[in-house]
């Protein structure tokens, strides 16, 4: 994610809703890792990079040790609820150059909360979509996590924040990610990349398919984004990849359905040989956590 967006040393990097503080400790290595930087350039990665929010009590302790450990001696991580500020209320000196973020879904917040924001919904996602959005400067970038459902559904709130990303922001990247990607979703996600400040003209959409499920022993990792980030440079149109023009999107719905135009193409199926190979190793990677399990009664 990080790759798309380049964040570059001297801008501010916000994730607000940050939980581990994941995003942020892989824009601090993208930004330092395997570079010789001056003085001034590295107090100004230690100092005056990296912010962000976290609600939760044991994900905000969890987030300021992880940056510690990865080399943020100060981390600027407040412990807060994100959504109980009026966006009426931020101002320019209060943004940001950068947001990364992998909001919580499924979330329902109080009326009092909904009250700080133009479009008013209980979805938790959709609420911090409008504070991101609100957050970046003028021609700040965004890489943001958001469940599928958010580019077709059809309530009120959902076709108001897509016109809203639309017209203020130049949506030119949708990654459409498979599930399990990002563990504890519960959904299937894709991230949505923009850039704030002019209208979307056109939007370059990539479908992953690693070729395998994802879980937590077996996540997905660089390899499997390759091809993705190679594309996405010049936006290239491939099996998996194409472009839409903003000006064909519905301007009644603002539908965003990932529709591959590539698609039809003959499946290639697993082998029952292979089927059954994977079934024995999982079983067999079973076998070994219970007998660890014994071990230790």
């Amino acid at each position: 994610m990080v790759q798309v967006v380049k964040p570059k040393i001297g801008q501010k990097i916000y994730a607000g809703a940050c939980g581990s503080a994941g995003f942020l400790c892989e824009a601090f290595d993208y930004l330092w890792s395997g570079k010789i930087l001056a003085a001034k350039d590295f107090d100004t990665l230690q100092t005056r990079t990296f912010y962000g929010k976290e609600k939760k009590s044991l994900a905000y302790v969890i987030a300021i040790m992880n940056m510690i450990l990865h080399g943020i001696e100060a981390p600027n991580i407040i412990h807060t609820n994100t959504l109980s500020e009026n966006l009426a209320d931020i101002q320019e000196k209060d943004r940001f150059d950068v947001v990364l973020a992998n909001p919580p879904f499924g979330g329902k917040e109080r009326k009092e909360v909904q009250q700080n924001f133009p479009i008013r919904t209980g979805e938790t996602a959709f609420l911090f979509l409008q504070h991101f959005i609100r957050m970046l400067k003028a021609g700040g970038r965004g890489g943001v996590v958001i469940k599928n459902t958010f580019l077709s559904n059809t309530d009120n709130a959902s076709v108001s924040l897509r016109q809203l990303l639309l017209e203020s922001c130049n949506l030119y990247t949708v990654l459409d990610c498979p599930g399990g990607t990002f563990q504890g979703a519960g959904v299937k996600t894709v991230v949505l990349f923009f850039e704030k400040g002019a209208p979307t003209r056109k939007i370059w959409f990539y479908q992953l398919d690693p070729g395998r499920n994802l879980g937590k022993t077996n996540p997905l990792n660089d390899d499997d984004l390759a091809e993705f980030v190679k594309l996405q440079k010049t936006f290239a149109d491939s099996p998996k990849s194409w472009s839409v023009d903003a000006a064909s999107i519905d301007k009644t719905t603002f539908d965003l359905s990932v529709k591959n135009p590539n698609g039809g193409e003959e499946v290639t199926h697993r082998s029952p040989q292979k089927i059954m190979d994977e079934i024995a190793a999982l079983d067999a990677q079973s076998a070994e956590v219970l007998a660890n399990i014994r071990g230790l009664l």
